[in-house]
């Protein structure tokens, strides 16, 4: 199972640096969704602070799931 943007299909990866609205975020981690209708959730910081987020609210979506039959 594999994070990634979903325009281009690129991975996504700690320490990406993601734009929502007009501030720019550093990925700082993030876990495989616990069931198989969850999203996911990812961690970013902003000035040191760390905040929670779904994947779709940087363009993320879980290819090759496992959990999908």
């Amino acid at each position: 199972m594999k994070l990634v943007y979903t325009k281009t299909q690129l991975p996504v990866e700690i320490g990406d640096r993601v734009m929502i609205g007009d501030q720019e975020f550093v990925v700082d981690h993030f876990a495989l969704p616990h069931k198989p209708s969850s999203s996911g959730r990812l961690v970013l910081r902003l000035y040191g602070q760390a905040e929670e987020y779904f994947t779709s609210v940087i363009g993320a979506e879980w290819i090759e799931r496992e959990d999908w039959q």
